[in-house]
C-alpha cells in the first residue's frame, strides 16, 4: 500500500502590527515547502515522475508563501499617529472641503500665501500630511517604486544630463607638452510626468462621521489604483501619457549592448531554464552586471517565476532562494535580494522575466510635487466621487545598471 503524502498545512496570516508572529508563519511555510520539494525530486529519482498529490501540495505551500509575503507588505495604519499632531490650516481647510464641500478655508490660503490653488479643471491641493502619507504607502505597495531612485520636482520634466563622451585625458611626464583636451560632449534624457488618477466613492455618512481620519482614508482609497497603474507602468508602460517601463526598452544581447538598449543573457532553452545546471544562468547574469553596480543588485521577477527559481539547489543540496533572515528582511538568491513585481512577464517563450540590477542607479521616477482632488457630489448621487490625480513619470536613466535574462534561444 503506497504512502499518501499529508495534506499541505494551513498557515494563517497574523495581523498587521505582529510582525514576529507573521514572520514566524512564514518560516514555518518556507520549510515545509522544503520538505514538500525534497519529497517531489525523491519521487522522480524514484519513478521518473512526481506523486501528483505532491506536486499539488508544494503548489498549495507555494501561493501560503505569496499570501504570507503580500501580506507583510502592507503598510500598517498610522491613525494614532495622524490624530496626535495639530491639524495644520491647509489641512483644516482640506477637511472642511471633503467633507461639506467648503471652499471657503482654502481662498483664504490662497489669498495669504497662493500655498494652495485649483487647476482649469477644479480641485485642490492636498495638505503636505495627505501627500506624506500616500507617498509612503506607495513605497511601500509599489515594488520598482520602492527600489528605483525616487525625485521630486516643480516642473511637468525632468531633464537629466549626462556625458555621451568626456574631456581628453592621458598620461605626462614632469616637463611633457600636453595636447589640448577637447570638450566633453553633452546629451540629456527627459522624463516627463503623466498624470495618474483615481476616483473614490464615500457615502454621507462616512463623511459625516468624525471619527473617520480623511488623510487616511484618501490615502488608502487611491493607493491601490495608484500602486497598481504605477507597477504597470514602470515595467512595461509604452510612454505614451503614462512612464516608460524598463522592459519597453530596446534590448540586445549582452555581447552587441550599446547604450540606449538593455543587455539580456538567453537561457538557451525555449520557456525554460537549462535541464543541466540551470542555475549557472543565474551566475552568468549576475557577473554581467558590473561590479560597480553589484554592490546594490537585486532580482525582479513575478510569483510564479519565484515558484520556479525557488526550487533550484546548489551541487551541495543548498536551496538558492532562501527567506528573509529576520522580519521585515527581504528574500535572497544567491546572496542578492529578490523583489517579486506581479508585472513582469511569466516564464515563456521568448520572455523576459527575470531582471538583475541596481535599480536605483538604473530606474528614475519622477513625482511632480501636489496631488490634487475634485469633490464631485453630483455625478453618483447618492454617493460623493473624489476625482484624485498626481503626476508622475519615469524611464531608465542608466543602461549598464540592468541586465535581463530572456527564457528562449537567442
Amino acid at each position: 500500500m503506497t504512502d499518501v503524502p499529508a495534506a499541505a498545512p494551513e498557515f494563517k496570516a497574523a495581523e498587521s502590527g505582529d510582525v514576529g508572529a507573521a514572520f514566524d508563519d512564514f518560516m514555518r511555510a518556507f520549510e515545509a515547502f522544503k520538505e514538500t520539494n525534497d519529497e517531489r525530486l525523491a519521487e522522480i529519482e524514484q519513478k521518473f515522475t512526481a506523486d501528483i498529490v505532491t506536486t499539488d501540495k508544494l503548489d498549495r505551500i507555494n501561493k501560503a508563501l505569496d499570501e504570507l509575503t503580500l501580506k507583510s507588505r502592507r503598510p500598517p495604519l498610522s491613525a494614532e499617529r495622524a490624530a496626535s499632531r495639530a491639524p495644520s490650516e491647509h489641512k483644516a481647510a482640506f477637511e472642511s472641503y471633503i467633507r461639506a464641500g467648503d471652499e471657503d478655508g482654502y481662498r483664504r490660503i490662497e489669498q495669504k500665501a497662493l500655498s494652495a490653488g485649483s487647476n482649469a479643471d477644479g480641485g485642490y491641493l492636498v495638505p503636505v500630511e495627505t501627500e506624506t502619507e500616500i507617498g509612503k504607502r506607495l513605497a511601500a505597495i509599489s515594488p520598482i517604486r520602492a527600489i528605483a531612485d525616487v525625485r521630486q520636482v516643480s516642473s511637468g520634466t525632468y531633464r537629466k544630463p549626462f556625458m555621451t563622451a568626456g574631456p581628453a585625458v592621458g598620461w605626462a611626464g614632469e616637463t611633457d607638452a600636453r595636447s589640448q583636451t577637447t570638450s566633453p560632449t553633452i546629451a540629456a534624457l527627459d522624463f516627463p510626468a503623466m498624470e495618474l488618477y483615481a476616483m473614490p466613492a464615500a457615502t454621507a455618512a462616512l463623511l459625516d462621521d468624525s471619527a473617520v481620519n480623511i488623510d487616511e482614508w484618501i490615502a488608502a482609497e487611491v493607493e491601490g489604483a495608484f500602486a497598481t497603474q504605477e507597477g504597470t507602468a514602470f515595467v512595461s508602460g509604452d510612454g505614451t501619457n503614462k512612464p516608460k517601463g524598463f522592459l519597453a526598452y530596446p534590448t540586445a544581447l549582452e555581447s552587441a549592448w550599446a547604450w540606449g538598449k538593455l543587455g539580456y543573457l538567453a537561457t538557451g532553452v525555449s520557456a525554460a531554464l537549462p535541464a543541466s545546471n540551470p542555475s549557472d544562468i543565474l551566475v552568468d547574469l549576475i557577473y554581467a552586471l558590473k561590479a560597480g553596480y553589484r554592490a546594490n543588485a537585486r532580482f525582479v521577477l513575478n510569483r510564479r517565476t519565484q515558484a520556479v527559481i525557488r526550487k533550484l539547489k546548489d551541487a551541495d543540496g543548498h536551496y538558492l532562494w532562501q527567506p528573509a533572515a529576520m522580519a521585515g528582511g527581504e528574500a535572497s538568491l544567491l546572496g542578492f535580494p529578490v523583489t517579486e513585481a506581479e508585472d513582469m512577464p511569466d516564464i515563456a517563450a521568448n520572455a523576459l522575466a527575470l531582471a538583475f540590477g541596481d535599480f536605483k542607479r538604473g530606474y528614475l521616477v519622477v513625482d511632480r510635487l501636489g496631488v490634487r482632488v475634485l469633490r464631485d457630489p453630483y455625478s453618483a448621487k447618492p454617493y460623493v466621487l473624489f476625482y484624485t490625480t498626481k503626476r508622475v513619470g519615469g524611464g531608465v536613466q542608466d543602461f549598464d545598471a540592468i541586465k535581463l535574462l530572456k527564457f528562449g534561444t537567442s
